[in-house]
């Protein structure tokens, strides 16, 4: 059975009742991004837990903390509103044994009024459809990104100038270095939504503008019909035409 680790990125963290609440059952790493810098290894129900906690802001320099230091076969990568499901290191095992190329294996997740893309059966994931999924339902042979030098972009996600996108940007890299993406329908955790983001105000001007800054950094080539797509299928959600969307999302890949 392959080993698994659960990085988790988290904030402002003062003890360790967040493995209790997340239901960890494996080894894990803790970003957790507070106002003092230090390191606790400990030994929890058996299991190998390390808190990296850090004065730094940023998800991205936060998931890189836990991942530069991964050492486990796989790991998945956690928000701190995340529950596992009883058995997790189990579904993602099986997963990895049913794709056996796979570098990287995308699960489901429970949660109530889910506006998330739902993966019904098991798929190849490609350029055309990558961008629906986030990091929290995410699983990588760790060899297999590191051996890639495939990080997170430290530009983007909370804390950032850019509000969104790490996500997004990790998997194009995926894609571009070669690795296999499958998509299961397996469920491995449930949100609970409790968290509120202290960075993303929801679908205002800075975070269409952002989206046009993702694009770009996507692909400097096909940036301007990504933007196009995203402001016709989204611009509802927007509260505005798809034109001015689009002018936004155009407006912020010029700065970038």
């Amino acid at each position: 059975m392959i080993t698994v680790q659960v990085l988790v990125a988290t904030m402002k963290q003062d003890d360790h009742s967040l493995l209790d609440k997340m239901n960890i059952q494996t080894d894990a790493l803790i970003g957790n991004q507070c106002d003092k810098s230090f390191i606790e290894n400990f030994s929890w129900n058996g299991k190998n837990i390390t808190y990296f906690n850090f004065e730094e802001r940023g998800v991205g320099l936060n998931r890189n903390n836990t991942l530069m230091r991964a050492d486990a076969d796989v790991c998945l990568f956690a928000d701190d509103d995340m529950v596992y499901v009883d058995g997790y290191d189990k579904i993602v095992d099986k997963a990895f044994e049913e794709c056996k190329d796979a570098d990287v294996i995308i699960f489901n997740l429970h949660e109530e009024n889910s506006s998330r893309y739902i993966i019904k059966n098991k798929h190849r994931v490609r350029y055309y459809n990558y961008l629906r999924y986030g990091t929290a339902r995410v699983a990588v042979r760790t060899n297999s990104v590191k051996k890639n030098a495939i990080y997170f972009n430290q530009c983007f996600g909370g804390g950032t100038s850019y509000c969104h996108g790490e996500d997004n940007l990790f998997l194009t890299e995926c894609l571009k270095k070669g690795l296999k993406i499958y998509a299961v329908p397996y469920y491995i955790a449930k949100l609970t939504d409790e968290r509120l983001s202290t960075w993303n105000n929801g679908y205002d001007q800075k975070y269409i503008n952002d989206q046009g800054v993702l694009y770009r950094a996507i692909s400097k080539h096909w940036w301007r019909i990504l933007c196009l797509q995203d402001a016709l299928r989204k611009h509802n959600s927007y509260g505005m035409n798809w034109w001015n969307a689009f002018r936004i999302m155009i407006e912020g890949g010029k700065s970038f």
